[in-house]
């Protein structure tokens, strides 16, 4: 097997076959057949790993987790049927602010529906290369995780993720044939994440604050998508990417009390960190350079969109309050958590409270669908409240 070493690819890549009817691509996206022959990037870690020799169960949710994590595991090639047709595809330029920009208005329908495909396709493959980073942070966690239980609830979840790595991947390839490189704000996220020695660091970064959002994201994706195929893509993910946050704010709770102020103080600027960067991943800049927008200026013009400054924000619910729970919403830390508009979280319900009957539910259920529904209807509810302050501030 041929391994290149090479910096992070920049290029859209295409695949043949797909599902998603599609014009052919342009030849001046795809990746050379010697730039995808096993395309490899290095990064340097210092990890300090450790064995525990203590074998009995030290906390038995943890070990609830981990067995959950075996009875519910699931084939992406027989639990989900691929075969299903394209559904007519829903567009929602109103949601990001596209339906008064000139440059959207200006295309005629067989690009705008070629346009709508590439930022399916930006936003799947980002969901792609996170899990990737997921992966390698959970094979880490084997060997850094302190304790035994930890130790093989990581093992647990690196398969959880590999299997998520897979299920993606065959999406965009088999049914959008395309794919976009990661955002370089994912990248710069993920690059820390993986290259700090701490392994409390990787459960922040990870478990708390990238999956959380993930989990946010997989549902609104999976109530507002046509496709009955990435519904059932999403629900299976999200079913494990419950567990993995379930698992670091456990196992964080108890740690985070033992650190000193200064260390606490620490891990608190990391996360907010992480949170400003996640903001600005969910802006689809590659896709508006690839149709030659004014990349900055589309920007501008999706994030000043209110439906989509709205979810920005809402996409925090599940962080902030876990957070909070863990320690690291500190006095220090808070002010800048409120600049960002999303302070108003930090009492809602956290992932620390297991809800077992939840994370043991089948592949699909009514309260499944439920659930996401009410999180629209929260996110209309406070768009509507947003939205009236504005008319009121615009009146005085």
């Amino acid at each position: 097997m041929k391994v290149e070493w090479t910096e992070t690819p920049r290029k859209i890549q295409h695949f043949a076959g797909a599902d998603f009817p599609r014009d052919n691509p342009d030849l001046e996206d795809l990746l050379t057949s010697e730039q995808v022959d096993h395309i490899a990037e290095i990064f340097q870690t210092p990890l300090t790993g450790s064995y525990n020799w203590d074998y009995q169960v030290q906390d038995d949710r943890i070990k609830k987790l981990y067995d959950l994590g075996k009875q519910l595991n699931w084939d992406p090639e027989i639990d989900i049927d691929w075969d299903r047709p394209w559904p007519e595809e829903e567009r929602m330029p109103e949601m990001m602010n596209l339906h008064t920009y000139q440059p959207y208005l200006d295309m005629d329908e067989p690009t705008r529906k070629k346009f709508w495909l590439h930022m399916n396709a930006w936003s799947l493959s980002q969901f792609l290369h996170g899990e990737q980073g997921a992966l390698l942070v959970a094979s880490q966690l084997c060997s850094c995780a302190p304790t035994l239980n930890a130790k093989l609830y990581a093992g647990s979840q690196t398969f959880d993720e590999a299997r998520h790595v897979e299920v993606f991947n065959k999406y965009l390839q088999k049914r959008l044939g395309v794919m976009y490189p990661i955002n370089t704000h994912l990248k710069a996220i993920i690059d820390k994440i993986l290259t700090d020695p701490r392994w409390d660091m990787k459960f922040i970064g990870m478990q708390i604050v990238i999956e959380g959002l993930a989990l946010s994201a997989f549902n609104t994706t999976r109530e507002t998508t046509p496709d009955p195929v990435l519904k059932d893509v999403v629900y299976l993910v999200t079913r494990d990417e419950a567990r993995h946050v379930t698992f670091g704010v456990n196992y964080l709770e108890e740690f985070v009390k033992t650190l000193s102020q200064e260390e606490r103080e620490e891990r608190a600027q990391f996360a907010y960190e992480a949170c400003v960067v996640s903001r600005e991943r969910l802006v689809a800049t590659d896709v508006f350079r690839h149709f030659g927008w004014d990349v900055e200026e589309a920007r501008q013009q999706v994030l000043e969109g209110f439906v989509m400054s709205t979810f920005r924000n809402l996409l925090f619910q599940r962080v902030i309050p876990n957070l909070k729970r863990i320690g690291l919403l500190t006095d220090r830390i808070r002010p800048k958590f409120e600049e960002l508009g999303i302070l108003d979280f930090e009492n809602l319900t956290t992932d620390g409270d297991i809800n077992w009957a939840q994370l043991e539910r089948p592949l699909d259920t009514q309260e499944a669908q439920s659930y996401e529904q009410s999180m629209l209807a929260e996110f209309q509810k406070v768009a509507e409240k947003q939205e009236a302050e504005g008319d009121e501030r615009l009146a005085s």
